[in-house]
């Protein structure tokens, strides 16, 4: 598997900056999403008026010479992924589904949707792609925010993630790591891609207006 060097750990001040700057991101996308203003087409410069694409590119998550996203991102999607990044370096525990005690892959999704679009997925990655409720979404149309699947151990769906932008996912990878993002063009992910799933809008009970999502500051001590 795909397994870059681990970058040394944040310390807490780092962590609450982070967060800060997260929620601070998330609520200026969510009022100008609100108020209905528009997204520009695609073009290589940054969009300094795209919230959620300056967190990615602030982040080292996406690249300056290009959009993060093939496609705008809905209030909801943004919600997803700046909830999802607050989570990065979060140790992987498997069976985990508390931000206390840590995810695994499907517990992180899990958590993430519940937490953001009020949205009660099913704990296993087979049963959050076959379910009903969420619609399946073309590679090329991913959105940030939809669920992405991979087949990691010789069975479909057997591995899931948030896409983030820019062509890339966040997720919990495997024991002894670290949730983190990835690129979907890596020959490892590129090959096990099993499809995608996005949470109608419909469905989606977000909160009414924008909150601040930060990650736990003990993780560090709460898992071996």
């Amino acid at each position: 598997m795909h397994d870059p060097a681990p970058n040394p750990r944040p310390t807490l001040r780092q962590k609450r900056r982070r967060a800060d700057a997260a929620a601070a991101l998330l609520a200026g996308a969510a009022a100008l999403l609100g108020a209905g203003c528009g997204t520009a087409p695609p073009r290589p410069a940054v969009d300094a008026a795209d919230p959620l694409q300056r967190l990615l590119v602030e982040r080292g998550l996406a690249p300056e010479d290009r959009p993060a996203a093939a496609a705008p991102a809905g209030a909801d999607g943004a919600q997803v992924v700046v909830a999802a990044l607050n989570f990065l370096e979060l140790p992987y525990r498997r069976g985990g589904s508390s931000a206390d005690l840590g995810f695994d892959c499907s517990g992180f999704t899990q958590h993430v949707y519940a937490l953001t679009l009020g949205l009660a997925l099913p704990r296993r990655a087979e049963q959050q792609a076959t379910g009903a409720g969420l619609l399946a979404v073309a590679r090329d149309e991913l959105q940030p925010g939809d669920l992405v699947f991979f087949n990691t151990l010789r069975r479909t769906y057997s591995h899931v993630g948030i896409y983030v932008g820019g062509g890339r996912f966040i997720h919990a990878p495997r024991s002894g790591a670290e949730i983190r993002v990835e690129s979907l063009r890596v020959a490892y992910w590129a090959s096990r891609f099993d499809g995608a799933r996005r949470a109608p809008a419909a469905l989606a009970s977000a909160a009414a207006g924008p909150a601040a999502y930060t990650a736990p500051e003990n993780t560090a001590n709460a898992l071996r």
